[in-house]
């Protein structure tokens, strides 16, 4: 079954204005993390304790927007974006590319980080 695709992804910006991605250990691809709603976005960078500077918008219904942004990280060995990744739980959506757009969007489930 497909989950759909929000009309709006807000994803994660570093300091220097570069995408924030998630790497499972002992995985050689990883999925830039991306959210339904800023709300989200903001709740994750809680939650796990990261420093992110900024949420950027960009609509899933411009096209030409979304293959500038495949093709940027593309190159970066990035092969999916990770939609409301639960850091509690590991639970999110997993939406892969197909060429120059999002293709199936599959639940998918991380093993969450332990807590000493």
């Amino acid at each position: 079954m497909s989950a759909s695709i929000p009309k709006e992804l807000h994803l994660l910006l570093d300091s220097v204005g570069a995408l924030i991605v998630f790497q499972e250990k002992g995985a050689s691809w990883a999925g830039v993390l991306a959210f339904s709603s800023e709300d989200k976005a903001r709740e994750f960078c809680r939650t796990s304790n990261l420093d992110a500077a900024e949420v950027a918008a960009i609509s899933t219904t411009d096209p030409e927007a979304v293959a500038t942004l495949i093709a940027s990280i593309k190159r970066r060995a990035i092969r999916n974006v990770l939609l409301d990744l639960d850091y509690k739980t590991g639970a999110c959506t997993q939406i892969d590319f197909e060429g120059g757009s999002f293709g199936t969007a599959v639940p998918r489930q991380f093993t969450p980080p332990h807590h000493h």
